[in-house]
């Protein structure tokens, strides 16, 4: 599942008029390059959800064969994975699914595919983490801290990059309609089964306009 709900507010003027999914990074638009990744990692599904300029997104992905989950309201991560679920598929309401956010760009392996290769049966969750010192263009602290056996507790030195393998299991135990995967994430900490995978490559967050020029020279610099 792609997460293309969003409002986009970090990245205005731009999306004023455009869904942040849509922004061209290198001549190339965000959602395509996440639409690239799944297809490259084997995802036989892919689900896009959508809220604002929602009808942009759908007719950019006209004849895609990619299924979209509209949101009328917005329903944050949580609530929009739920929603989602029937159309990943009979076997998603146990998982484990792929999601992955958009608003990324990456060099090096593609993390869906690293996450693949390094899921087990005890993961609840597999994040894809990046260290504070090399996330680009990020701003504030980091997110999660990793242990011996590589499960994550809050607070620490790795960003969460936006890529990640989890069952949906849990998402029964909370009622709300609209809540962020972070409910889920911190039963599963509490349970022992939240791990975190660094990526080895590169990552820049495309989350404001001043972003894009950062973003386009990582992409330069592993092409060089």
């Amino acid at each position: 599942m792609i997460f293309a709900a969003g409002l986009g507010t970090r990245m205005a003027p731009l999306t004023d008029r455009c869904p942040k999914p849509l922004i061209p990074v290198a001549g190339r638009t965000l959602l395509d390059r996440a639409l690239d990744m799944g297809r490259q990692a084997g995802a036989s599904r892919i689900v896009v959800n959508t809220h604002y300029l929602g009808a942009q997104i759908a007719d950019h992905l006209a004849g895609s064969q990619v299924a979209i989950s509209d949101e009328p309201d917005l329903l944050d991560t949580g609530g929009g994975l739920r929603k989602a679920l029937p159309l990943l598929g009979p076997e998603s309401p146990s998982g484990p699914v792929m999601t992955l956010n958009p608003d990324v760009v990456w060099t090096g392996p593609n993390p869906l595919a690293a996450l693949q290769a390094a899921w087990r049966d005890d993961m609840d969750a597999l994040l894809a983490l990046v260290p504070l010192d090399r996330a680009r263009a990020r701003v504030g602290a980091g997110d999660f801290s990793l242990d011996a056996r590589g499960r994550i507790s809050r607070k620490g030195d790795f960003v969460y990059a936006g890529a990640q393998i989890i069952r949906p299991q849990l998402l029964a135990n909370i009622p709300d309609r609209a809540f962020s995967l972070n409910r889920l994430w911190d039963l599963m900490i509490a349970r022992g089964s939240a791990f975190g995978m660094v990526h080895s490559g590169g990552w820049c967050d495309v989350g404001r306009p001043e972003a894009i020029a950062e973003a386009e020279t990582l992409l330069t610099e592993a092409h060089a």
